[in-house]
This record gives structure tokens, C-alpha cells and sequence, in this order.
């Protein structure tokens, strides 16, 4: 055990330098040893998955490194801070040797070689390696496509095979994120929220929750990537943490349109709970204007008639379980305020009567 503790001592120190200068003085020899040592971490990783004793010592050695960071300089690095990460180590490594300008031409090109060694090479670990790299390519694209998204008002780039891809992409970097990130998939999205287009990500969260559910990985791949292995947990990612931001939640249901909501909704129960009590919430705010002989809201920025209508209307088309518990709700809250008949006495009635007749 102690010998595979130093190990890993030493490869977080070589992680470490590979974020800085010192790599000029790197040949291709040290590179393909780094390498190596990698791949040998992430063997560990695979092995040692499911050893309670083994894991849970390295799981240690790694927390102490961590915590011992500010005081001892740069002896750990970033990104190596649990077990899990062992299993993305080469990834981490060459990612950084990749983006370190002071990495030598020699070194650079040997490191390409390893990376990328062509048709031909039956090494199961280059081509994991070449998968996980092109894996994140394509979620930097993803992010740089919801921005480029956000911001042109061009209706091509609004595409509908636009917006799924960007959520097909986003699924599977939460499925990655899982339980391989101390701060989970919760605050990567958080962080999406504040740094992107509001409007255009409520529409990829919107296509991510349409999606059907892919087929599963095989098993072994879970393991080296240390995603989750249930199929649509980046959906229930996206529910959980729709949930818990009310602030977000509102402004998914206000500002995406009905008919959208409504196969989204219908898709979630967890969802249409909390949307059909954001739309009676918002009936509520209306009162009826004898003069004008319509519901009204008493600011600007409550919902009109025509959208709260509209709303309920897309939702009694959607399932018969959806379209029965909205008009269920309706009936309920129509017997509270005196089981009225009569329209403009209560909205409820008047959206019953209306949602009869398809008016």
C-alpha cells in the first residue's frame, strides 16, 4: 500500500509542474514516462473501484494532499482531489502538457504522437484517451455554441437540430460531472446560468428534458469515466435542480412558450406540480374589469387572459393524466370561490367555461 501511496505522491507533483515552465526542459522520454504513469494511476483506479479498504486510503492520502495545498506550494495539484479523478489522470495531464506553450517542439510533437499514434495501434487505453479528449472538445464547443446562439438573432442558428445538439451535449456532460466533481452537477449549472444566455439555455434545459433516454453505456466504460450508470440521470440532474432554484423555475415557466412547457411538463410530473401552481398563482393576481368585460392584472407584469388561457389550454392537450389533473385542480379551486356558473365572478369558472367551449 505504501509504495502505491508514493506513487501517487509523485504523479501529483508531475501534474502539478506540467502547469508550469519547468516542462521546457522536458524530452520526449519524460513525457511518454508521465504518460505512463497516467495510465498506470488509472489502472488503479478501474482495479480498485469496488475495494472498500484501498479506496478509502487513497481517498485519504488525496484529501490530506488537498488540504495541504496553500501550505506546501505546488506538491498537489488541481483536479486530483478524490478517487474518481484517478480515473480521468492521463486526461488531466495531457490537457495541460496541450495547453503549456513552454513544452519544447520535441516534446510537443512525441506527446501528439502518444496522443494520437493512427490507424493501426490496438492500445485499448490511446484510444479511451483519444475518446475522453474528443469528448472534451465537444463540450468546449458546447459552450461556445450557446453562446454564439445567444447572441446573433439570425433564425438559422435557432434551429431545432441546433438546440438538440447543445442539449445532447450538455446531458452528457452532466452524466460525466456526476459524483466526479466536488461541487456536483448543481453548481456547473449554476455556473451555466450566470455565464450564458438566459433565454437560449431555458430552451437547451427544455430539449435536454425531451430527449428520449439513450442507451446505456457498457459497464466498463462507466467505470473509467466515473459517470453515473442510469440512463436520464443528466435529465434528473436537470429536474433536481430546477426544483431547487424557485427564481429559475419561474422564469423557465414564464418566459418559454406553452406548448413547449407543456411536453415538458408532461414528461415530469415534478415539473407540472410546481407549474400548475405557478399559473393558479399568477389567475390569482387577476380581477375582472366590469367595464372592459375581460381579467385584468393589477401590474404590468402579471399575466394577461389571453397567455393564462393559452397556458392551460397547451396543458389539456397534452396526456389524459396531465390534461385530467389541470382540470381537477380547476374544479377545486371553482368550489372554493362558491361553485359559481356565471362568468366573471370567479376565473376559474371562466377558464372551465372557456377551456369548453375551446375559446
Amino acid at each position: 500500500m505504501e509504495p502505491l501511496l508514493q506513487h501517487l505522491e509523485r504523479f501529483s507533483e508531475v501534474l502539478a509542474v506540467s502547469r508550469t515552465t519547468h516542462v521546457s526542459t522536458w524530452d520526449p522520454a519524460t513525457v511518454r514516462r508521465a504518460l505512463q504513469w497516467a495510465r498506470y494511476l488509472r489502472h488503479i483506479h478501474r482495479r480498485f473501484g469496488r475495494h472498500g479498504r484501498i479506496r478509502a486510503a487513497l481517498e485519504r492520502r488525496l484529501h490530506n494532499q488537498w488540504r495541504q495545498e496553500g501550505r506546501s506550494g505546488p506538491g498537489t495539484a488541481p483536479g486530483l482531489t478524490n478517487f474518481q479523478s484517478l480515473g480521468r489522470c492521463d486526461i488531466l495531464l495531457a490537457v495541460r502538457l496541450l495547453e503549456n506553450r513552454a513544452l519544447g517542439d520535441a516534446a510537443y510533437h512525441h506527446l501528439l504522437q502518444q496522443l494520437f499514434p493512427g490507424p493501426g495501434v490496438p492500445d485499448t487505453d490511446e484510444e479511451t484517451l483519444q475518446d475522453c479528449l474528443s469528448r472534451l472538445a465537444r463540450r468546449r464547443s458546447a459552450v461556445h455554441m450557446l453562446h454564439l446562439c445567444g447572441y446573433r438573432e439570425n433564425p438559422v442558428v435557432q434551429e431545432e437540430s441546433l438546440v438538440k445538439t447543445q442539449a445532447e451535449l450538455l446531458l452528457e456532460r452532466l452524466q460525466e460531472v456526476g459524483k466526479a466533481e466536488a461541487e456536483g452537477p448543481s453548481k456547473f449549472l449554476s455556473r451555466l446560468w450566470e455565464r450564458l444566455p438566459q433565454n437560449n439555455f431555458l430552451k437547451v434545459i427544455a430539449a435536454a428534458l425531451l430527449l428520449p433516454p439513450s442507451s446505456p453505456r457498457p459497464q466498463e466504460e462507466e467505470l473509467e469515466l466515473g459517470v453515473p450508470q442510469t440512463p436520464g440521470e443528466g435529465r434528473q440532474e436537470l429536474v433536481r435542480w430546477l426544483l431547487g432554484k424557485s427564481d429559475i423555475m419561474v422564469v423557465f415557466c414564464r418566459n418559454l412558450p406553452a406548448r413547449l412547457l407543456a411536453s415538458v411538463v408532461g414528461r415530469h410530473p415534478a415539473l407540472s406540480r410546481v407549474y400548475l401552481g405557478l399559473l393558479t398563482d399568477w389567475g390569482r393576481h387577476l380581477h375582472y374589469d366590469l367595464q372592459k368585460g375581460s381579467w385584468v392584472g393589477a401590474e404590468s407584469q402579471d399575466l394577461s387572459w389571453e397567455e393564462l388561457y393559452n397556458r392551460f389550454q397547451s396543458l389539456c392537450q397534452a396526456s389524459p393524466p396531465l390534461k385530467n389533473e389541470v382540470l381537477t385542480t380547476l374544479e377545486s379551486y371553482k368550489a372554493q370561490d362558491g361553485d359559481f356558473e356565471v362568468p366573471g365572478l370567479s376565473i376559474w369558472t371562466d377558464l372551465l367555461l372557456a377551456l369548453g367551449s375551446g375559446t
